[in-house]
């Protein structure tokens, strides 16, 4: 027997975990109409918003496994890629507790990540520029196959631009899957449309008061200065909140596989709610258990309570 036919052989009775989600993935490509021609897409999302943490890693290194399990099941007869995306372009809501220089952080609330300043130094453009980087510079000391994309760069090059214009056609139906999930004040201000402020540069919370599908515009009502503004959805102008940007980003790039935390399975469910009324086919994926920090609570970036990269290497 040669030794990729003893390596497909063992794939065959493998039953670990990745391999059981490679399987689920072949079925569900399987009956999709261009899913066996189709390049697979595994995601996997990052929120730089504070320093990259091993939870990070378990992300990238988990979605690794179960692409290199489907590329060993298939034989490398079906091409993948492994894309981590970075929300970068979200609102900057709150100072980290493990950075220097927070005072001056703290004018730079409701930023966009990557117009917040470095607070380590002037070697990156911005406080996103520098997470992304440690992220990048990280994944590749461990030999990770991925594709970097920016949601800032993504969102001004005018690649999500046909999906922000097809989530503004069906504007709606997005509204009546999100509003029941929410209290009665979020639901006044709620959209799935964030404009970024034409004056100040921020990433709004205002509702929209109207809305032109045929020009791709919205309208809100100027927080500071009181009067309305139109403003197109497309080329960076707007971002959407997360659970419709995760169902945008989905449908835009045609993602196959995404795993999340368990902490995240009602967004999943809705997302993919989103994902559809898009016209697009929600992807595959798996729930898992959270890293917790000394008090049981869950690890997270902008509280600076995780284990950093470089103090789980020592261990």
């Amino acid at each position: 027997m040669t030794e990729n036919a003893a390596l497909s052989e063992l794939a065959g009775k493998a039953r670990a975990w990745p391999f059981e989600e490679a399987r689920r993935l072949i079925k569900r490509l399987d009956k999709l109409p261009d899913g066996k021609d189709k390049t697979v897409i595994f995601e996997t999302g990052y929120g730089p918003s504070g320093l990259p943490h091993i939870g990070t890693f378990g992300e990238v290194a988990r979605s690794s496994m179960v692409r290199h399990a489907f590329e060993v099941l298939t034989e490398g007869q079906r091409k993948t890629r492994l894309v981590c995306f970075s929300d970068d372009m979200d609102g900057f809501r709150k100072v980290p507790g493990n950075v220097p220089n927070r005072e001056m952080l703290e004018q730079y609330i409701d930023m966009p990540l990557t117009r917040v300043p470095d607070p380590f130094s002037n070697d990156y453009e911005s406080f996103a520029h520098h997470n992304n980087a440690r992220l990048r510079h990280f994944l590749d000391q461990f030999g990770f196959e991925y594709e970097f994309f920016s949601a800032t760069e993504c969102y001004k090059s005018g690649m999500m631009d046909e999906t922000l214009l097809r989530m503004l056609a069906v504007y709606d139906k997005v509204m009546d899957i999100i509003l029941p999930t929410i209290g009665p004040e979020r639901q006044k201000t709620y959209s799935p449309f964030l404009p970024i402020c034409q004056h100040t540069g921020k990433v709004l919370q205002v509702p929209m008061i109207g809305r032109d599908v045929a020009g791709g515009t919205v309208t809100y009502i100027d927080p500071e200065f009181g009067h309305e503004v139109v403003t197109p959805v497309t080329g960076g102008r707007v971002k959407c909140q997360w659970k419709a940007d995760w169902a945008m980003r989905w449908t835009a790039l045609g993602v196959d596989y995404e795993m999340a935390g368990k902490d995240l399975i009602d967004s999943v469910t809705l997302s993919s709610k989103i994902c559809r009324a898009l016209g697009g086919t929600p992807p595959e994926g798996f729930n898992y258990e959270l890293f917790l920090d000394e008090n049981g609570e869950k690890i997270s970036k902008s509280k600076g309570n995780g284990i950093t990269i470089e103090e789980w290497l020592e261990y």
